[in-house]
């Protein structure tokens, strides 16, 4: 099985290769502007092929990008229109259900694409040299540029890892160029006798993760001390945009991406220790896709109902998900994907369901039925681990796994 990981390089430039690398980028960026617009302008056109036979030329001249940029500029509008026409069609079944009554507005106009990240092709637009250094292609043409990064995903490249696409990152605070490359590493072929555990895992805001074993083993996860940090950054950041002088620009700037990584580094924390502590299991996760459109969110206008709405949906669970998949793989471990509905209003001793088991939408989980009493999310995460065991078991018995594993690289 393939596993994939993101290698961040650091890039050490001299004025010049700085300069050639943000002139490439923003070139990149404009020519993604300009087909983004053509395909607007030409019925929403997500077909890669007819916009690069369209734009190909025009590319060329104007933004005097190389020819594989030039063919990378239409591949990844086309994508990007992809995605959005399948939000749309989505929203319209959920619509259609009586789910949600606001209709997508993704596609009203044409996507402004802002950040200047840059696409390269291995081999075409990047290729590694000796000594960690890095050959890249500008608009003037390729610079040799030594790179550092994190030492294990540095002997992954120099030993000769599957590597694939990369994206040239600028982080604008600190004027730094990173390159961001996709690396493939073989792992075992996961069985049900090589999963000798079985783990749930229940996401949430109070707790960020809570695990339970089918033993009765527990952790809990607690977001005590950093969602109050990154709400204060949110609330930050919201002051300054409401500000808009140029000073409160400045400082906007400057403190980007603070509750972005604030945020990512939990994750990153949080997902490792689930990992190390379950090794050779197999961790069950919430299905929470589509999430949004499938509870029932409060309704109305004032200050207290929208302030519940949004704390909701702060934190990144799908991201805290996908790092909790792939450190699994690299750990002999697998995640896969379980239904989510009600399993923090189940009783796991008899089954029983209903919303009055959790008294006043608390913490604590009371099973109306058998009297049952726990914590409502270690409820939630020993449902998930008794589903997951479920399919296990299937697995067992056909040789097959009924839901897909979720198998996600970074």
């Amino acid at each position: 099985m393939q596993t994939v990981v993101t290698a961040k390089l650091k890039l050490n430039t001299t004025p010049e290769q700085f300069k050639a690398l943000r002139t490439t980028q923003l070139a990149y960026r404009d020519s993604l502007n300009y087909v983004s617009q053509y395909a607007f302008a030409h019925g929403k056109m997500s077909n890669a092929v007819r916009l690069q036979d369209a734009t190909y030329e025009e590319i060329r001249l104007r933004f005097h990008l190389p020819s594989q940029m030039a063919c990378s500029v239409p591949r990844q509008v086309g994508a990007s229109y992809k995605t959005l026409w399948t939000k749309v069609k989505n929203n319209a079944v959920h619509r259609k259900e009586g789910k949600t009554k606001k209709r997508y507005k993704g596609l009203d106009k044409a996507p402004k694409f802002i950040s200047p990240t840059l696409t390269y092709q291995y081999k075409k637009d990047y290729t590694f040299k000796k000594e960690q250094q890095v050959s890249i292609l500008t608009l003037e043409g390729r610079v040799i540029v030594p790179y550092t990064g994190y030492n294990k995903h540095v002997a992954l490249i120099q030993r000769g890892a599957e590597i694939g696409a990369s994206k040239l990152w600028y982080d604008k605070p600190k004027k730094q160029f990173y390159l961001l490359v996709s690396l493939e590493i073989e792992t075992a072929d996961p069985t049900p006798e090589t999963h000798k555990q079985v783990v749930g895992v229940d996401v949430g805001m109070r707790y960020l993760a809570v695990t339970a074993t089918m033993q009765g083993d527990c952790t809990f996860h607690s977001g005590k001390q950093i969602v109050p940090k990154a709400n204060h950054y949110a609330r930050l950041r919201k002051r300054l945009q409401k500000k808009g002088t140029r000073s409160a620009t400045r400082r906007l700037v400057a403190i980007s991406g603070r509750e972005r990584r604030l945020k990512q580094n939990t994750n990153h924390v949080v997902s490792k220790r689930i990992v190390l502590q379950h090794p050779q299991s197999l961790i069950g996760l919430e299905h929470l896709t589509d999430i949004r459109e499938r509870t029932k969110r409060r309704k109305g206008k004032n200050a207290k109902q929208r302030k519940a709405n949004r704390t909701f949906s702060k934190w990144s669970f799908a991201e805290l998900h996908s790092m909790i998949a792939y450190k699994a793989l690299l750990h002999r471990s697998m995640a896969i994907k379980v239904d989510a509905n009600y399993t923090s209003q189940a009783c796991p001793k008899c089954g029983h369901t209903c919303k009055e088991n959790r008294p006043n939408k608390g913490l604590l989980f009371v099973c109306q039925n058998c009297q049952y009493t726990l914590h409502a999310d270690l409820v939630g995460a020993r449902n998930i681990a008794m589903r997951t065991l479920l399919l296990r078991q299937d697995w067992r018995g056909t040789g097959l796994l009924s839901v897909r594993a979720f198998c996600v690289g970074r």
